[in-house]
């Protein structure tokens, strides 16, 4: 599936870490960066920047929301309730964070699909991220060792 397709942001519902569906239409022209997280990464002290990035600009319209995956080393081993208290106890973290997924191979995720269609390429590791504009297409993707700050000057400009 390519984004050239009618199909956007709004077009995909997914768990929340509570597992209540979350319709990504909530987000609907806001300017949304998607991360694949996990808790014992080299790369986890990444949530402190995105919470940083989230608390800067949401009231301009930034949306982070994070999707735990346990493909990469094994390094996202806990249950929703387990995920939710680390990201909270730890980073403080206020952005919306989602059920565990696949975002590579047989059971991933068709989100993540979409998110790669016009950026190509397996998820290299955790904290791989998707920019995805206000008009709900994915605008840029960033290297999992892409600080948080780093696209600061990406997100500027897009609010």
């Amino acid at each position: 599936m390519s984004n050239t397709s009618a199909t956007t942001l709004s077009d995909f519902t997914l768990p929340r870490l509570d597992g209540s569906p979350q319709p990504l239409s909530a987000y609907a022209g806001k300017l949304v960066l998607v991360v694949n997280t996990a808790s014992r990464c080299g790369l986890t002290p990444q949530f402190e920047g995105l919470e940083a990035l989230y608390r800067t600009y949401g009231a301009r319209g930034l949306v982070i929301l994070g999707f735990p995956s346990n493909q990469f080393g094994g390094q996202e081993p806990g249950s929703a309730t387990e995920i939710a208290a680390f990201c909270a106890i730890n980073y403080a973290v206020t952005f919306p964070m989602f059920a565990k997924i696949d975002v590579n191979g047989p059971n991933e995720s068709p989100f993540y699909t979409w998110l790669k269609a016009d950026h190509p390429g397996d998820i290299e590791w955790n904290f791989a991220k998707f920019l995805i504009g206000r008009d709900g297409l994915v605008a840029q993707r960033a290297v999992p060792d892409t600080t948080p700050d780093v696209l600061i000057h990406a997100i500027e400009r897009r609010l």
